[in-house]
């Protein structure tokens, strides 16, 4: 396990995480022990089947453990009373498919996070406004998915993610469906973001470009983590 930390809390901790599917007959996780604390970030490496994006469905309450515990900031998720509530409050998520409503405009759909919440109508409007701006989409707020690019549309779940202030993002092949020119600029995006907020970033990558431009790299294989360190390890770049 990497012993060198970028900030002294630790965000997760899962300790002896398995899980199975079909009665036992898959075992996508066979127990993992992991550790990642505030402002890391780790990019999960492996080939398809190690287990990567299970346990990133973990760590975003996405997915219960068969066995095993998942620790959110020093307390269990599996005894939390209101998953959505931290799904919606504490994480922020990026996927390869982006996920976005149809029927929603950009603005609309920053915004849906921001429905677990109190917050007024007007605050959530002002708020995707000034995410969408820090997105580059100032101009594209009152547009459909239908009618934006695919990395526009990519930087719309970027923003939706930071809705609320989210310290951790986890991103699963956040990249996957853009060209290689709007691959980077979302990359950049993404990185800036993690630096500038000190946001934990936890990213799902078959990409070894990627992996290099974090801090640690996690390679999963058959459900268990291999290597855990700084650089991309031989055995999957």
């Amino acid at each position: 396990m990497a012993t060198t930390n970028a900030g002294d809390e630790c965000v997760f901790e899962a300790i002896a995480l398995k899980k199975e599917y079909d009665d036992g007959q898959v075992q996508a996780l066979r127990g993992v022990d992991l550790r990642i604390h505030t402002g890391e970030f780790v990019a999960i490496v492996g080939q398809s089947g190690s287990g990567k994006s299970t346990l990133l469905q973990m760590l975003g309450a996405l997915d219960h453990p068969s066995s095993g515990q998942l620790l959110y900031r020093g307390k269990s998720l599996e005894e939390s009373s209101d998953l959505a509530a931290y799904r919606a409050r504490e994480i922020g998520f990026i996927f390869q498919a982006f996920h976005l409503l149809p029927t929603f405009t950009a603005l609309e759909n920053v915004q849906i996070p921001m429905f677990e919440t109190s917050r007024p109508v007007a605050e959530r409007k002002t708020r995707a406004m000034e995410l969408l701006k820090a997105v580059g989409l100032e101009k594209r707020v009152h547009h459909f998915p239908s009618k934006l690019s695919g990395g526009e549309r990519q930087r719309v779940a970027i923003a939706r993610s930071l809705a609320n202030g989210a310290s951790v993002l986890l991103a699963d092949e956040p990249t996957g469906n853009l060209d290689s020119e709007n691959a980077g600029y979302i990359m950049d995006l993404i990185v800036n973001l993690h630096r500038e907020h000190n946001v934990t970033l936890v990213m799902v990558t078959h990409d070894m470009g990627i992996a290099h431009r974090a801090t640690r790299v996690i390679a999963m294989r058959d459900g268990h983590i291999v290597s855990d360190g700084a650089g991309v390890p031989s055995a999957v770049s």
